[in-house]
């Protein structure tokens, strides 16, 4: 057996999801820039448009998706030993944080991690969707990995601060999609401004527009900036997303403005691959 024939036995080619149109992965360079915080609003947001959606948590190590969702609800089984994910504010999810609730640690290997990860794509009863959004773990590790080998992507988002350490990072994001023949939708740049509560002046704490600058140097869109604003956090914090109060909401402008630039571009990106998705060789 020669090499190539034995990899492609080890490493069969990605098999779309029956039902599912569009497969989108949020990912970042670091953690701490809020990428489940955007994931989390930009499903329930595309929900609230009329679109059929779902969410899954593939951040392994940090299942913070049933906090922000607000439910500690149990997935059900089918007979045939299925996954039937939780509804939560009009998406279908599925989260580690669910079969492991509290706060003991999840300690696996890389192939433990690939096994779930294949599970939650695979075994998952998902439905008819328009959009499945996975929240990556940051970074550039085996999870990322093994969802590229697992499902075909339709495209990724990679989000950043402003912040140089931030944008190093996302830089990196970037390139590892781009090896991995993944097309990057854009960048969104969180916590990209502060307005002062008081005299609504906008102030520039993590230095703004990086994120912007960078996506123009890689070449990819910017899908737009949201404000650094303790209430996304408090409502975060309570399981409440921001989007939920609507577009008109304080908050809901920015996170729909981005949600909007997202599937504009990803029909974009259809209608450039003849309307299927590009398989990953």
């Amino acid at each position: 057996m020669s090499a190539h024939t034995h990899n492609a036995a080890q490493n069969p080619a990605p098999q779309p999801l029956p039902g599912v149109d569009n497969i989108i992965a949020v990912g970042s360079g670091k953690g701490g820039v809020g990428k489940t915080t955007l994931a989390v609003n930009l499903a329930v947001a595309m929900a609230k448009m009329g679109h059929r959606v779902g969410l899954v948590d593939a951040d392994i190590y940090g299942p913070n998706v049933p906090l922000m969702l607000g439910t500690s609800a149990q997935p059900k089984a089918t007979a045939e030993n299925n996954i039937i994910p939780v509804e939560a504010h009009g998406l279908k999810v599925i989260s580690v944080g669910f079969l492991n609730p509290g706060d003991k640690p999840i300690i696996w290997r890389g192939p433990m991690l690939h096994s779930i990860i294949k599970q939650f794509l695979g075994s998952v009863v998902w439905g008819e969707l328009d959009y499945l959004i996975i929240d990556l773990p940051p970074g550039t590790g085996d999870v990322v990995l093994s969802l590229i080998q697992t499902v075909p992507l339709t495209a990724a988002i990679v989000v950043s601060t402003p912040s140089d350490v931030a944008l190093q990072d996302a830089r990196k994001a970037i390139e590892m999609f781009r090896q991995m023949k993944v097309d990057i939708a854009g960048m969104v740049e969180n916590m990209s401004y502060f307005v002062c509560p008081h005299c609504q002046h906008e102030v520039d704490i993590f230095s703004r527009g990086g994120a912007e600058k960078t996506a123009e140097k890689f070449g990819v869109p910017f899908l737009g900036g949201i404000e650094l604003d303790p209430e996304i956090r408090k409502s975060s914090d309570a399981g409440v997303p921001p989007v939920l109060a609507g577009e008109d909401s304080p908050h809901g402008k920015s996170l729909f403005a981005v949600a909007r630039k997202l599937v504009a571009r990803v029909e974009e990106l259809r209608a450039a691959s003849g309307g299927s998705v590009i398989q990953i060789q």
